[in-house]
């Protein structure tokens, strides 16, 4: 008799349909869940990779930018030596030879001046653009995370 009081007492406190409802919403839960933080993922990703993409585009045109504006140094120097050299044939006397002398070393300082101060805004320029698109990245992610 005591066994036929828990079998009773068990069928009632376990009811296989309940089981089996209980265990498919939870699956189903899960499931949704999943494709939830599955559709986050792929979206983040997308951005991930969008915003490498931007940066790369950036830093090649940017590099390319840098490159032509050192050619541009290496002309003008290029063509004021060789105006130099061509005025050094010229020169009549030595002191003629010192004066041109240091009339063009002050130029190639000044033009060095000119042209660093020329390299430096444009790879400021440079490193700004390149980290602009990971900067906003960055910002939206930030604020993506407050929402949340």
């Amino acid at each position: 008799m005591a066994t036929k009081k828990t079998e009773d007492a068990f069928s009632l406190a376990f009811d296989p349909s309940n089981f089996t409802d209980s265990f498919r919403e939870f699956a189903e839960k899960g499931a949704a869940q999943s494709k939830e933080a599955y559709a986050k993922m792929k979206t983040a990703t997308e951005e991930a990779a969008r915003t490498v993409e931007a940066t790369v585009e950036s830093a090649q045109s940017g590099t390319v930018e840098l490159g032509l504006k050192a050619i541009d140094a290496l002309r003008a120097n290029a063509e004021t030596s060789l105006s130099h050299m061509e005025a050094l044939l010229g020169v009549k006397s030595f002191s003629e030879l010192v004066e041109r002398q240091t009339a063009f070393i002050r130029r190639q300082a000044e033009l060095a001046v000119e042209q660093a101060k020329t390299m430096q805004e444009a790879t400021r320029k440079v490193a700004e653009n390149v980290t602009k698109p990971g900067k906003e990245a960055a910002e939206r992610a930030m604020s993506n995370l407050k929402k949340s």
